[in-house]
């Protein structure tokens, strides 16, 4: 088990008017990642909603902001469970009997147009074994063609793009693997969260995007980008690509706002079960499992 502490800090301007947001900072609440304590603080005076996800466990903080500053801050204390399999043992889902909350991860989506990307699919790993090792070859395969540097994209890249530009985030990757993955019918969802490990010399620490496959009635994590822990993972929000996981949604007219500031750390005590988030071989998932159809 690990436990990471993290904290969450957001700075707006509204100058001239308010503005609606939706925000996707909670810590997610799933049967292996329990939130232990949590703060939230908002600076303005107003009326907000949280709502929970059914189908993902992703909480939104949703609220209508007056003209003016606007600090969002969230704190978080959460327990994680890992579930640690073999690799050589997990097989590929067919199609025919994945569940239904998997189904929709197998269709392109705006960032991962993976309808364009069957022939390359298919040229790399058409003809490897099904499996856990083939999504690793995968995720390998982009690690090694695509170079990890901050602000060579932006909110319009898609995976064609990063295939062409070679250069990308974290964003970028997962992306990328998304869609090869699901042009080999392998589902496959964009997950954000609070990453625990990052190289500090990759710069502050950042939102992480990684990647989830559902493979033998579990969701396993990947991380294309290879910047940071996965037991370090701390899930936040879960979807078909960026557009459905942003941390901050805006309607309205807002000043750009500075980069966030967030602080996270792993804690352990003799005597308790928690340990530090280290790399590891085997297969990782936060998920329960999930039957097949």
């Amino acid at each position: 088990m690990v436990r990471i502490q993290f904290a969450i800090d957001l700075q707006y301007d509204l100058t001239f008017s308010g503005a609606d947001f939706v925000f996707n900072i909670h810590a997610a609440k799933t049967a292996a990642q329990t939130v232990l304590s949590e703060q939230l603080q908002i600076s303005q005076t107003i009326l907000t909603t949280i709502q929970t996800d059914p189908s993902t466990y992703a909480s939104y903080l949703r609220l209508t902001a007056n003209a003016g500053p606007l600090h969002i801050g969230y704190k978080a204390t959460v327990d994680i469970k890992h579930h640690i399999g073999n690799p050589d043992e997990i097989s590929e889902t067919p199609v025919s009997l994945l569940p239904l909350s998997a189904l929709t991860y197998i269709y392109p989506s705006r960032y991962c147009q993976s309808d364009r990307l069957g022939t390359l699919a298919a040229k790399e790993f058409g003809e490897m074994p099904k499996g856990y090792r083939r999504v690793e070859a995968i995720q390998n395969w982009v690690r090694s063609q695509v170079t990890f540097k901050g602000n060579t994209s932006n909110s319009a890249t898609s995976a064609l793009d990063t295939l062409t530009d070679r250069v990308g985030v974290c964003r970028d990757f997962a992306h990328l693997m998304i869609a090869i993955c699901r042009a080999l019918s392998i589902p496959a969802r964009f997950t954000t969260g609070i990453d625990y490990g990052a190289d500090p010399a990759l710069g502050p620490t950042d939102f992480h995007a990684y990647v989830e496959v559902y493979l033998d009635k579990r969701w396993y994590i990947f991380d294309p980008s290879g910047t940071a822990i996965p037991m370090g993972f701390v899930r936040l929000g879960t979807g078909r690509d960026a557009a459905d996981v942003s941390f901050a949604t805006i309607f309205g007219s807002v000043n750009p706002p500075p980069p966030p500031l967030i602080s996270v750390n792993a804690i352990t005590e003799a005597g308790r079960p928690w340990e530090m988030p280290r790399h590891r071989p085997e297969a990782i998932s936060t998920d329960v499992a999930v039957d097949a159809v």
